[in-house]
């Protein structure tokens, strides 16, 4: 009697943290979540797929670039622990790692830190290109030019779910030098981006870049024009 009330305790502790490991699951997907504030709204964007976190802070209207942060990030019961890669406010705040205790309630994702966050998650859905891309190299009149990417300076694409963000960052020394992002449509080879935020340059926001793209292997090379108008012919390689 007492080894089957043994038996039926470690089995509920048993299901217990399994089921715990099950909530803690985060379904990769982009969410948004808008706070008001004294200077108007600021619309935050978080980009999840099974391993990467990027939190985006912007304002529509004026349109304006806030900051930008992410990493590869994995779950404990219900904490999400990133390791970041990037930072656009490094140089302020000196944040490297974040670790904000989380829960999912009917779809939404709460961020439960000082000021709890109730993100939506987004209703387009995958597409060709959806993944993390980095920027591997440039065809020029000379051919392919190839760039190491196992070195710190990165620039990195990322998409999912009907939206990109392209970040342009050190690893190591964690300078900042870019980000862009919005929504985008890849079909039958015409890739279309359209700009919600940029860092750069706020007054691109709005502006819509057509693009042809071949996927090869690993890589997807990307053709057309960037948004200064000048010819771009990139390569973009799968990040593992």
């Amino acid at each position: 009697m007492k080894l089957t009330k043994i038996s039926v305790f470690i089995g509920l502790i048993l299901f217990l943290s399994f089921f715990d490991r099950i909530t803690a699951q985060i379904p990769a997907n982009v969410y948004h979540f808008e706070e008001k504030s004294k200077d108007g709204t600021l619309h935050h964007e978080l980009k999840l797929d099974a391993d990467y976190y990027v939190h985006t802070v912007y304002k529509e209207s004026p349109a304006e670039f806030i900051k930008t942060m992410g990493g590869y990030y994995k779950t404990s019961g219900n904490n999400l622990m990133v390791d970041l890669e990037f930072n656009s406010n490094h140089k302020e705040d000196k944040i490297t790692s974040i670790n904000v205790p989380y829960k999912l309630k009917k779809g939404n994702l709460i961020l439960e830190g000082a000021k709890p966050m109730t993100f939506t998650p987004t209703k387009l859905g995958t597409q060709d290109l959806d993944g993390k891309w980095l920027m591997t190299g440039r065809v020029t009149d000379q051919g392919e030019q190839r760039r190491d990417t196992s070195r710190p300076r990165k620039t990195m694409k990322y998409l999912l779910n009907g939206h990109f963000q392209w970040i342009a960052y050190n690893t190591e020394t964690f300078e900042f030098f870019g980000s862009g992002g919005g929504t985008y449509e890849a079909t039958n080879g015409k890739y279309t981006e359209n700009i919600g935020y940029f860092s750069r340059d706020n007054s691109r926001v709005g502006a819509a870049l057509s693009f042809d793209y071949e996927l090869n292997g690993k890589d997807w090379h990307h053709t057309g024009k960037s948004s200064k108008g000048d010819p771009l012919n990139e390569i973009w390689t799968i990040r593992d």
